[in-house]
């Protein structure tokens, strides 16, 4: 069993329990006895007296002295490693044992010096005073690099693992976003030349890595490198020997990459010569194999649609794959045999289906939901092809005696000749020109439009309500959202609340041509993501809504995280443009409906912050109309249920208000 404990690993011998320490690593900052730092410098003349003088006089500092030195000579015999002594703000992330035992592997990250985190106050405490809640820094703040360093278990020698990666100078930034597609090409590995011809430094590019992953026989390893600017990762051949990578795969994305070792999972076949992986080399996320010696990837799945997670069987037979080949709006579980072939289908009830394989193939166990149907565990006999059991019953009585819609699903014809999926809630007795409200789901990266229960349940449910009162109520899967392929994913592209903006304009304006929504009485809401759309549209499109609700809106973007905002606005001092034309605060001024911000003060993911600001310019710019609802004990997302109810009444309020 190994473990890490002050960026140290360890093994614990599962014989006879007995205890090995694998490195030698030292915390730059630490200079107390347990330090095996060997070449420590000497302390100046009168330091060494005094120390010796306080040995002398009290018989307790000599005491311990002893001991320590005695306890320092003893690991320098028993562990003769080599020290290494981290940098300053380097901490090892994690690490890992050969399987020969010869090499440990560990990453090690490097905090910025000048990175600072922001801090969330906390004003509702146990003990009456305010506390504050350490939170992240924002973006372009802290982007912390990161090593794969090798070291040699017998001696504590370090090798910094070399991926060969040299830094590109990007092409000039012009207005439009790009979307050309993914393409799997060569590393660069050599010195290329920009646009005017001049070649870039031999630098070493940044990137992020894992751990290597190894073969089931211990023999080869691979690793996945993803460069910090988000558009380049690669496959490497890894060996810990040379700590040198060679390149199997290089993916690039002219936006950013959608590509980890865990989304969807890379990892080997049994034969211990084959990696499997996924990538969007086509345009939809399919897996594909690649030898271990190199040569040609070749993709196992193909099509407009996509692969969400990928097993492998104990038997090294075939893949569990979960896909939306028959239709964007359902997941199902299908095998497929790993050397490739046509799918097979192991699930069949619509709607959402995380399956998973019993470990000797014979039955799966399935938690699935539909639309109106919350998740249920069943199983089923895979060797009889028997029907699903379902073996759990959640609702309670009073909810399943309730009529929840089985959500249609429409497409929307979008500006461009994109078909929106959207889902609609129209009364049984609607009338034209009526009044509707358009939900904008939140991201990260997430579809709302499908057939299982929603992550949305509350809005759902709230949609009903204003479904029984007389509201057409419409949700669409944006540019952006998850599900829809590349193209899709990267169209907003440096510029947040630009086409994403526009399918929730057209789609309002579906409404009113198809539905017999009166123009003048539509309302507009959502969360996170959904509150940024909100405030968005009603800042640079005030004639589209006449009232909007933005619960726990990002309002400037070059506040929020690194990892998220990175990817889609690159970094703020390098790309301002696209900060600017996608942050609400810096539209504010077109305000013109009626507005309710709702944000809660602890909040760690959107702080609080972005909505005070943003409130601040209002009052700058003597908006009126506008209305903010605190809730001072929650983060992003509610838990408290009257934290809940106050803000839905408070939604509900404001469109009866300004759409009747």
């Amino acid at each position: 069993v190994t473990f890490i404990r002050g960026n140290n690993l360890f093994v614990v011998s599962l014989r006879d329990g007995s205890l090995s320490q694998m490195t030698n690593i030292v915390a730059a900052d630490d200079k107390g006895p347990n330090v095996t730092l060997w070449d420590d410098k000497k302390e100046s003349e009168s330091q060494e007296y005094l120390k010796k003088e306080e040995r002398t006089l009290l018989n307790v500092i000599d005491r311990r002295a002893r001991k320590r030195e005695e306890e320092e000579a003893k690991r320098k015999r028993e562990h003769p490693l080599k020290p290494y002594k981290l940098e300053k703000k380097q901490t090892v992330v994690e690490a890992q044992l050969t399987p020969d035992g010869k090499y440990v592997a560990a990453v090690l990250a490097t905090e910025s010096e000048k990175a600072k985190k922001a801090v969330v106050p906390n004003y509702v405490t146990e003990a009456a005073y305010t506390d504050t809640i350490p939170s992240r820094e924002k973006v372009g703040d802290a982007i912390v690099p990161s090593r794969l360093a090798v070291f040699h278990a017998g001696t504590g020698e370090v090798k910094w693992f070399d991926h060969g990666m040299k830094p590109v100078t990007p092409p000039e930034r012009t207005d439009k976003t790009v979307s050309a597609n993914p393409i799997e090409k060569e590393g660069r590995s050599s010195e290329e030349k920009t646009e005017k011809g001049s070649t870039t430094s031999a630098k070493e590019r940044e990137v992020s890595l894992g751990l290597p992953v190894w073969s089931d026989d211990g023999k080869h390893a691979f690793v996945t490198v993803r460069s910090a600017d988000n558009k380049d990762a690669w496959v490497m051949a890894f060996d810990p020997a040379t700590a040198k990578g060679r390149v199997l795969v290089a993916m690039h994305d002219d936006a950013w990459i959608r590509f980890s070792q865990f989304e969807p999972s890379s990892g080997w076949l049994r034969d211990g010569q084959t990696i499997y992986y996924a990538s969007e080399a086509t345009g939809f996320m399919h897996l594909s194999t690649v030898p271990w010696t190199g040569g040609a990837s070749r993709a196992l799945t193909s099509g407009n649609w996509e692969v969400d997670s990928i097993a492998l069987d104990r038997q090294g037979k075939n893949f569990y794959l979960t896909t939306s080949e028959g239709s964007p709006f359902e997941r199902h579980l299908e095998r497929l045999p790993v050397t490739g072939g046509t799918l097979e289908k192991l699930t069949t009830m619509p709607g959402n289906n995380e399956a998973v394989v019993a470990p000797d193939s014979t039955a799966i166990a399935n938690l699935y939901s539909y639309t109106n149907k919350p998740p249920e565990v069943y199983v089923a006999d895979l060797k009889r092809g028997s029907a699903p059991t379902r073996v759990t019953h959640s609702p309670s009585p009073e909810f399943e005696a309730y009529p929840w819609l089985d959500v249609p699903i429409v497409r929307i014809p979008a500006r461009d000749g994109a078909q929106l999926p959207a889902r609609i809630y129209k009364p049984a007795n609607w009338r034209s020109g009526g009044k509707a409200v358009v939900f904008v789901h939140g991201a990260g990266y997430l579809q709302n439009v499908h057939r299982w229960w929603s992550s949305y349940s509350h809005e759902y449910m709230f949609h009903h309500l204003l479904m029984s009162r007389g509201y057409l109520v419409l949700d669409v899967d944006y540019r952006g959202s998850k599900g829809y392929g590349r193209d899709w994913r990267t169209a907003i592209y440096r510029h947040m609340g630009g086409k994403d903006l526009d399918d929730q304009i057209d789609a309002a304006r579906w409404l009113v041509s198809t539905q017999g929504v009166d123009a003048k009485k539509i309302g507009v809401y959502g969360g996170s993501y959904g509150g940024f759309i909100t405030l968005m549209a009603m800042f640079t499109q005030p004639d589209a809504f006449a009232a909007g609700a933005a619960l726990r809106p990002v309002t400037d973007w070059a506040h929020y995280n690194q990892g998220y905002t990175a990817n889609i606005l690159n970094l703020p001092q390098a790309d301002a443009e696209a900060y600017r034309r996608s942050s609400p605060i810096y539209f504010a001024k077109g305000l013109k409906g009626r507005l309710l911000i709702c944000h809660g003060m602890v909040d760690t993911n959107v702080h609080f912050q972005d909505t005070v600001r943003l409130v601040q310019k209002l009052i700058e710019l003597r908006k009126t109309g506008w209305e903010l609802a605190v809730y001072p004990v929650e983060n992003h997302g509610f838990v408290e249920p009257t934290s809940w109810a106050d803000e839905y009444k408070r939604i509900f309020k404001l469109f009866e208000e300004a759409l009747n």
